[in-house]
């Protein structure tokens, strides 16, 4: 309706302007002609308000049609958004009847289930007092069963419990023997198996020299009478050695040679030095054994520290302190077993790292714990205990990190072991000492070794004899077929193996074998 007012006041307008364009027009050419050009003037005039009049309506007429459309598409869109308003009305009206459905059969099926329910409780509470009733009667019938029993077998209900828990126990024993034998057949070949491979590969990444060593403190002469000079007037020389360097000397019937003795081996270095530059020099007297014996010692001192930084260079430990590095030293000249102990040391601490790298561990901390496991050995002379506490405690008062400390008092298992690069150096100190010609021991240790290994087996009942073979790396046990099956032998053998574990100290590792043997012989005549 706007459109059309507004339509029709623009023609009205415009119609105006036509006139008084065409009035103007028409004064201005009066104005200019005669008289004679009125007549033609006015019909111009005529002309062009009937040009004006005829723009008029069709603006008129075009404004009326474009408000008839645009009022048409109101009209469209008004009756679209009504027709949209109520088909949404009608959706929301059938969510609601199919949610009205669904609540109804909902409750539906919870009064079914109610009702179910207490039907359950109802058969629930008739079958619990059927079964206390049952049980009553099973009672009574058990009781009398009891007492016919007694009557029958002549026994107690006590005796025949114990009677039936013995005979339980025997079959209990045969099945846990065959249970642990499985078991530890699988465990064994799995943890050999993986144990193999990483000590083989090891093994295999580090070659290193037998270390063991003969080691004699004695000093060659240049004949029978240095060993005069050596013993001075009335022993004065050879006392004044003594006192000066703290060891024994020997001079017997030997020629040509005479015997240091002390237990503390780099006192035995001092002295061999100082003996030997003695003999060499040829002047032997108190005040120049005094003055020989210091010089020799300072020299020691320094080869000991410089051992020590050369060690732990060589197996690439860093920041050790500078208490341990000269304990390190001092490690080149103690022998364990006749195996030099800082070899074995480094021997240790490259297997230590080969196995942690195997086992994608910490290197450095595996090869620290391996170097320093025999530490306690440069001191356990001059302190109380055995190496591992002594080494332990050093390194505990050196600021060493927990798992060195644990490692070094826990490789002989003396302490357990709180770490994993513990049972990493009792491991490769097995393996170091272990090696054929490694280390040496002394035959009446030996022996008693392998009277200890058979005594521990003939303790066992069942065992008829025991052989210590392969120098001892080996137990060969032979039990009676009569009193031990299979499964009691693979019992015994786990027992056995566990006992020698507890009782004995040794490198390596030792193997027992139990042989059950059954013969029937019979004769033909």
């Amino acid at each position: 309706m706007n459109l059309i007012i507004a339509a029709v006041i623009a023609a009205v307008v415009a119609l105006a302007v036509g006139i008084a364009a065409g009035i103007a027009l028409g004064k201005k050419k009066a104005a200019e002609t005669s008289r004679k050009d009125k007549e033609s003037a006015e019909n111009e005039s005529r002309r062009i308000l009937a040009e004006a009049e005829e723009k008029g309506k069709q603006i008129t007429q075009k404004a009326e049609v474009e408000a008839k459309e645009e009022s048409f598409k109101k009209k469209e869109q008004f009756d679209k958004e009504i027709q949209e308003g109520r088909n949404e009305l009608k959706q929301w009206e059938q969510r609601i009847t199919r949610r009205e459905e669904n609540l109804d059969r909902k409750m539906d099926t919870i009064g079914k289930k109610e009702r179910w329910l207490e039907n359950t409780e109802k058969d629930i509470e008739r079958k619990r007092k059927d079964l206390d009733a049952r049980e009553a009667d099973l009672g009574n019938a058990l009781e009398k069963q009891n007492q016919e029993l007694q009557k029958v077998s002549g026994l107690s209900k006590e005796d025949a419990k114990q009677l039936l828990l013995e005979r339980l126990s025997k079959e209990l024993d045969v099945e846990c023997a065959n249970l642990i034998s499985k078991r530890t057949e699988r465990a064994r070949e799995e943890a050999e198996h993986n144990a193999r491979d990483i000590v083989t590969k090891a093994i295999q990444r580090y070659a290193a020299e037998h270390t063991a060593e003969s080691v004699v403190s004695s000093v060659e002469l240049p004949g029978d009478e240095m060993k005069g000079r050596i013993i001075g007037r009335e022993g004065r020389n050879i006392r004044a050695f003594e006192k000066a360097t703290g060891v024994d000397v020997i001079v017997d019937d030997t020629p040509g040679v005479i015997v240091l003795s002390a237990y503390d081996s780099v006192r035995r270095e001092i002295a061999r030095l100082s003996m030997e530059r003695l003999v060499t020099d040829g002047r032997v007297h108190p005040a120049r054994i005094e003055e020989v014996v210091e010089s020799a010692r300072q020299e020691v001192m320094d080869i000991i520290h410089e051992t020590g930084k050369r060690t732990c260079y060589e197996a690439n430990v860093r920041n050790v302190p500078g208490a341990l590095v000269e304990l390190l030293g001092r490690l080149r000249y103690r022998t364990s077993y006749g195996q030099n102990v800082l070899e074995h040391s480094l021997d240790v601490c490259h297997l230590s790292g080969l196995m942690a790298a195997e086992l994608k561990l910490d290197v450095a901390m595996a090869k620290r714990c391996g170097l320093l496991h025999d530490i306690g050995k440069a001191m356990d002379h001059e302190i109380e205990g055995s190496h591992a506490a002594v080494g332990a405690d050093m390194a505990r008062r050196c600021d060493e990190p927990r798992e060195v400390v644990n490692a070094i008092a826990a490789h002989h298992e003396e302490e357990p072991a709180e770490s994993v690069y513990a049972a990493l150096v009792s491991g490769a100190d097995a393996i170091s000492a272990g090696r054929p010609g490694a280390r040496r021991e002394t035959l009446e240790r030996y022996i008693k070794r392998l009277e200890k290994l058979e005594s521990i087996a003939k303790e066992f009942p069942g065992v008829e004899t025991a052989f210590a073979i392969q120098a001892g790396r080996e137990l060969r046990v032979i039990v009676n077929s009569s009193r031990v099956d299979d499964s009691l032998a693979a019992k015994m053998c786990r027992d056995i193996a566990a006992k020698i574990q507890e009782e004995l100290k040794y490198p390596g590792e030792i193997v027992i074998t139990v042989i059950r043997e059954t013969r029937v012989v019979e004769k033909a005549r």
